[in-house]
């Protein structure tokens, strides 16, 4: 009798012990003791969370074009667009950028997915008066939030651009082997962090803070990642000012993992089978892609250009994941969006 208790307490021992390596820490909520502080103006979301946002451009009240911008993987709104002054008072541009869930100063949103990622921009335009049409523009992983709005806000958009948005790829629509050969064509550590953040999410935390073998490539900021023109955009960028970092401050499950989770874990729909949202040509949706991309791979972006044929796809044949960071592109994306400017 005594062994089989004993057998029974070191089974429970051992869970509670694996529980506790597979559980994240508590976040460090902004404006809670021993928290960040709050340095940004939020907006109070229906669900009591606080998301942080940052505006510019030009004043609002007398913008032509509002665009909502949401940004990449562990990145905040602090960064904002590299949009000229030069293109923001010619065509009027007001700009707003926010903390995407658990990122910078925005609350966590343990329930998030791309669902809720447009309902907070929906809610975001609303609280600031930015009217009932406006447009949005996503980066890499902020391109899962612009498939959210096209999905659940179609009426809400005048227009859409996504720049090199991340691809998840266990969507339906891909055929399997071009899935598989894609995947493949990624470096091993990014591989298996995919593989485990789709297959087994419940051990991403565990994965990604272990020391044993490289989890995330794109986290890590592996070399390997980097096309030739990335490391010409890195260079360029060394000259540019500093900006400080706050993307993981109240904690990375939340922030990062949270990103990957929802990113490359079960979808509610196929981005495929989406339908265009500007049948009269009243708006327009657009993809911009860099032939050399290592992260987001182009034969995959191309696909979902042949099966969306309303999407305008344009692909920069020397481009890497970075290339609208420098030599105009920024300016080039914007004007194609707003005013229909071809290159």
């Amino acid at each position: 009798m005594v062994p089989r208790i004993l057998i029974v307490l070191l089974v429970v021992l051992l869970g509670l012990a694996f529980q506790a390596i597979l559980r994240p820490p508590p976040q460090k909520l902004c404006g809670s003791p021993g928290g960040p502080p709050v340095t940004s103006p939020r907006i109070k979301l229906r669900d009591g969370r606080y998301l942080a946002y940052r505006e510019d451009g030009v004043q609002k009240d007398k913008a032509k074009f509002k665009i909502i911008s949401v940004h990449a993987f562990d990145s905040t709104k602090d960064f904002p667009l590299q949009v000229s002054k030069e293109l923001v008072d010619e065509l009027g541009i007001y700009i707003v950028g926010f903390d995407r869930a658990g990122y910078g100063e925005s609350d966590p949103n343990p329930k998030r997915d791309v669902k809720s990622e447009a309902l907070d921009i929906e809610e975001l335009a609303d609280q600031l008066e930015l009217g009932h049409k406006f447009y949005v523009l996503g980066v890499s992983m902020g391109g899962y939030s612009i498939w959210g709005c096209l999905q659940y806000i179609p009426n809400r958009l005048a227009g859409a651009a996504m720049v090199v948005p991340i691809i998840n790829y266990w969507w339906p629509s891909f055929p399997a082997e071009l899935s598989r050969q894609a995947f493949k064509r990624l470096i091993v550590p990014e591989q298996r962090t995919l593989w485990i953040t789709h297959n087994m999410p419940s051990l991403l935390y565990l994965w990604m803070t272990q020391k044993w073998l490289p989890s995330s490539a794109a986290a890590m900021r592996h070399p390997e990642i980097f096309s030739k023109h990335d490391l010409e955009v890195l260079q360029k960028m060394m000259a540019m000012p500093l900006i400080e970092n706050k993307s993981r401050q109240q904690g990375i499950y939340e922030s990062t993992h949270r990103d990957l989770l929802v990113a490359f874990g079960k979808w509610e729909f196929d981005p495929m089978n989406i339908t265009n949202p500007f049948p009269q040509n009243e708006g327009s949706v657009h993809i911009w892609q860099g032939y050399e991309d290592r992260l987001v791979l182009v034969e995959l972006q191309r696909y979902i250009a042949q099966r969306l044929p309303w999407i305008q796809y344009h692909e920069f044949p020397e481009g890497g994941h970075m290339f609208m960071l420098v030599d105009g592109w920024t300016d080039k994306i914007i004007r194609a969006l707003l005013v229909g400017e071809q290159l």
